[in-house]
């Protein structure tokens, strides 16, 4: 079906990262889409911890002014080209962009292209009331899963293919370095998976009892010793896999200390600054590391099932919803654990959600 239709410009309501440590609501343009792009009214857009890598001025590639925002979902409002989607269709956005022509991109893993960019992070993204969006970058949502929920696709997605990643197997026990919404959704991948016993480590007791609350084993890293708690719960054997998901030096070391005997390490996290690792205790104990990057259009698509389907606890993740007008209050909110989660905007208000 060939659908173009466009209307008039305007401006928009949009939450910019404008210098380090601040981000504020301004009026912006609204954008004009190209061929092969749709405009996407934005639903519910989440924070990321890459967003904070962003806000704090840490990464690499992302530069002020900028529109982030890479975890949203919305409704198709205008179309240019040739494409299967109607106008108002509720889509989730998979914020990936990769070049076609290098030679992940050519063996079609798209995911590890060498010059992989993503909506919101190179280019503005969800923390606005509109964004224009690559046409095959957009997944239908059912009629049974909420806009809300669907803001959470992205993040679900890592979880997914991390897990997918992973050797993890019916019965196996895993270990979890850091219960942000990642590694928590990790968790409950892990268990579908078919994990018997999930242990899941971290300093914010907030967390730490949503953890509890999911079904796993909460280890609280700032009261006790991670290494022979995981030991104590496995019968000094250690985990079958362990997710590191929280990105600082002494995760890197929990992780090969917890792992057991021929065990394997997947770590998740980008570390900002590069970590020692004790390569000869893994050596010693025959341990296989492996990374993990994004997520396939599979592992989107297998994300947007899984939330349709109830699989995932999503309301347990969010903890604020909030308007654009506080972009600066909910990155606050990130910077505190104990208190928070899933931060989402709803840059239209809640008009869009059914």
């Amino acid at each position: 079906m060939s659908t173009s239709i466009q209307k008039g410009d305007g401006e928009m309501k949009a939450g910019v990262y404008v210098s380090k440590a601040k981000a504020v609501m301004q009026q912006k343009a609204k954008p004009v889409i190209k061929e092969g792009e749709a405009l996407v009214k934005v639903s519910h857009a989440g924070i990321c911890g890459t967003d904070m890598m962003i806000y704090f001025g840490k990464h690499p590639r992302a530069q002020a002014p900028l529109t982030m925002g890479h975890e949203f979902s919305g409704v198709i409002e205008e179309i240019r080209g040739e494409t299967e989607f109607s106008l108002g269709d509720r889509v989730a956005v998979e914020p990936t962009l990769s070049c076609g022509t290098c030679e992940a991109c050519v063996k079609g893993q798209f995911h590890v292209c060498k010059k992989l960019k993503l909506i919101g992070i190179d280019q503005d993204g969800g923390f606005a009331q509109y964004v224009a969006v690559p046409v095959n970058r957009l997944h239908l949502l059912p009629e049974k899963l909420s806009s809300e929920h669907a803001a959470l696709a992205e993040p679900v997605a890592v979880a997914v293919h991390t897990v997918r990643r992973s050797r993890l197997k019916v019965g196996d026990q895993a270990a979890i370095l850091g219960a942000g919404p990642i590694g928590l959704l990790i968790g409950m991948i892990a268990k579908r998976a078919g994990a018997k016993k999930v242990m899941i480590s971290d300093i914010s007791s907030y967390r730490l009892t949503k953890a509890k609350e999911l079904g796993f084993i909460p280890i609280d890293a700032a009261k006790r010793d991670v290494v022979k708690e995981v030991r104590l719960l496995t019968n000094e054997v250690g985990a079958d896999v362990v997710f590191e998901v929280a990105g600082n030096q002494i995760t890197a070391k929990q992780m090969v200390e917890t792992s057991r005997i021929q065990g394997e390490i997947v770590v998740v996290s980008v570390y900002k600054s590069a970590p020692e690792v004790d390569l000869a205790a893994m050596h010693f104990k025959e341990i296989s590391l492996t990374t993990t990057r994004c997520y396939t259009r599979e592992d989107f698509q297998t994300a947007i099932d899984l939330l349709a389907n109830g699989e995932i606890e999503a309301d347990s993740l969010i903890s604020h919803k909030l308007q654009l007008e506080d972009i600066q209050a909910g990155f606050e909110f990130m910077q505190r654990p104990d208190e928070s989660l899933k931060v989402l905007f709803a840059p239209n208000g809640e008009e869009n959600e059914q």
